[in-house]
Parts: structure tokens; sequence; C-alpha cells
């Protein structure tokens, strides 16, 4: 393998129903970032059926260049028509780097291709930078050390540890990000890029599934990745039924309820609230944290709030650590009270209004 061939940071641009996802745009705005490091484009591969009208969304977000495959037989997701369609966008590309989203969709395709193409895959990844690998230089091998590596850093060990990890003999060099922990790409309207049609044969074989029928069913869940104001709960809370406080605290305040994995754990709330390494990564407005120690591996999935507030009887516990505000006490005193004064303000300005 000539690792110089391999050229570009791509994205796979994700869409369902021909909506592209959330998921897409954050990673676009990781790759512009690595491509500037290295010096390289920003490559868009977006697959589906009927859907060259969604390719002016990706020219807006920062793609040098779209990558698109339309065919019938992406109309929906499918194991092996996707699988076999980024590989062959990476034989015959031959990217540097390549992207995809830790979705549900990602989850499933990304080892599947990166076997294919015999490389490497690091999942679920909280950051990535371009650097030198190994990070300090072996003593008498200084000369092995290899520039401009995809560092992909992610928790591991239970989120005990943070592992650096990097793939310099192969490529591409490719991972799996987390929904919600990178910043969304910038929109630049009227922005131009070059599109390329490409068409890697489908064969439809004893290994395509087919779909009989497709029940979509509605959720009244509220989506906490997208709330600009967060009050979530930990074990300390005490119960399901404390969580009534927490909740008239979040409808003073205009936003959502969340909690820990220990809280789901305890039944007290579902896991479409949960936060953290095995939840949802947020980066509200205003993340207030009561009853919750903070573990590492909720942490790891609000630290990059714009404001936390902690609230815990525990002078100690380590979510001060990361807490712009702190108050030690009863949350079941202090969280009354701050619900009060919320609404009492509230009102105070609808009378000057």
């Amino acid at each position: 393998m000539s690792l110089e061939e391999y050229k570009g940071v791509y994205v796979f641009a994700q869409q369902i129903d021909n909506h592209i996802t959330e998921i897409t745009y954050e990673l676009m705005g990781k790759a512009i970032e690595l491509a500037k490091d290295l010096d390289t484009e920003v490559v868009a591969v977006l697959c589906g059926s009927d859907i060259k009208n969604k390719v002016f969304h990706l020219k807006e977000h920062g793609a040098d260049k779209v990558i698109l495959i339309d065919d019938p037989e992406l109309k929906e997701y499918r194991t092996e028509p996707y699988a076999h369609a980024l590989s062959e966008v990476i034989n015959k590309f031959k990217p540097d780097v390549f992207l995809i989203g830790a979705t549900a969709i990602g989850r499933d395709l990304a080892p599947r291709v990166c076997a294919r193409v015999h490389t490497g895959l690091t999942a679920d990844c909280t950051s990535l930078e371009i650097g030198d690998f190994p990070l300090n230089p072996i003593p008498g091998k200084e000369d092995q050390q290899k520039h401009n590596q995809l560092l992909m850093t992610r928790p591991a060990f239970g989120g005990n540890t943070i592992a650096t990890i990097a793939c310099p003999d192969f490529r591409p060099q490719m991972a799996t990000v987390r929904p919600g922990v990178m910043k969304r790409s910038p929109k630049e309207v009227g922005r131009e890029c070059d599109v390329v049609e490409f068409n890697p044969g489908f064969t439809p074989d004893n290994k395509y599934v087919d779909i009989l029928d497709i029940i979509k069913s509605v959720q009244s869940s509220v989506d906490i990745q997208k709330a600009k104001i967060l009050v979530a709960g930990g074990r300390g809370v005490g119960s399901a039924e404390n969580f009534k406080i927490l909740q008239d605290l979040a409808d003073a305040l205009g936003g959502e309820i969340a909690c820990s994995r220990a809280v789901v754990d305890n039944g007290w709330l579902s896991k479409d609230h949960q936060v953290g390494q095995t939840g949802k990564t947020v980066r509200p407005l205003v993340y207030f944290a009561i009853g919750i120690s903070g573990a590492i591996q909720h942490t790891a999935g609000m630290e990059e709030s714009e404001i936390i507030i902690a609230i815990n009887k525990d002078e100690s516990a380590p979510i001060f650590d990361v807490a712009d505000y702190g108050i030690v006490g009863d949350l079941n005193k202090i969280v009354p009270l701050l619900t009060e004064g919320i609404k009492a303000r509230k009102e105070e300005n609808a009378e000057e209004d």
C-alpha cells in the first residue's frame, strides 16, 4: 500500500428519508479543521435514491467535492449495498481519512467497510486531531515517528481512561464519532463545489435484505441534544417522585429534563434522557447537574456545555471540578428556592412590559 496515494478527508453524509441528518454537519465541521491541517480537500459521500437535490446542503456546509451515488438500491439503508458503495468509493478515490457518524446506521456500516478495504477503525471517538505518532518519540527511533497522522481519542476501559489511537500503516484512517461531540459546520449560502456522480455497480445476491414493510412509530420523547437548557438529575435525587422538583425548575426555565445512567438503571427516567458515555452527548447553553457525583462516564457527555451549574451535598464531588458554578447543600431545599426565584423574576419582567 502506497500511503502517498491517499488524499482528502471524506465524510459519509448520512441521510434518512432523503433528509441529511445532523451528525453529517457535525462531521463536516471537524473535517474542515482536519483538511486545513493536512492541506487537502473535504469530500462528502452522499448515498441514496433520488437524492441529487440534497447536494447543495453539503456544498453550503463546507464540501469541496461531493461524490454522489444515486441508485434505487440505496433508497432505504441496507447493510450490503451501502457497504459495497462505500468500499468502492475508497478503492476508487483513495481517501486519507474517512469519518462516519456513530449512529445505528454508522455502527453497522463502518466496521464492515473497514474490513473490506483492510484498514483499522476507531469507534465512538470524542476527539480527532492531526499530529505525530507515537505521541512521544521512542529513544533511538526518533526517525520512525510518523507525521500528519489522524489521532483518534476515545474513552476506554469503561471510561476510566482515555486512549489515543492511530492507524499509521494503513489507509484510510477511519473513525466513527458520536453525535453531539463535534461542532456543526457553518453555513455559507451560494458556495460551490465539484460534484462527481459515481456508480459502483450493484449486483444483488443472497446477502441483500429484502425490506417488506417499514412501520414508523410516532414518539413524544424530547431530543435533549437540541435543548438550550438542561436540568439533569442523578442518583442523589433519591427517587422518581423527587424528579418533580427538577421538572418544575426545567419548566420555569423553558428547559428539558436529563439524567445520569444511575437514574435510568433505577427506572426513574427513560434512556432518551440519559447523558454520558453510554447515553447522549449534549452541549446546551446551561446544564444543571443536580445530585450527580460527576463520574467521567457522565462528564464525557456534558463537559462542553457553555455553563455548568452543580448542586450537590458532597463538597468533594468530582462534578465541582467541571462546574462553572457550584452550590453545596440539600437539593430538596435549594432547587425549589431557585424555581420560586425564577418564577418571581419572570412575573416582575412581565409586569414591567
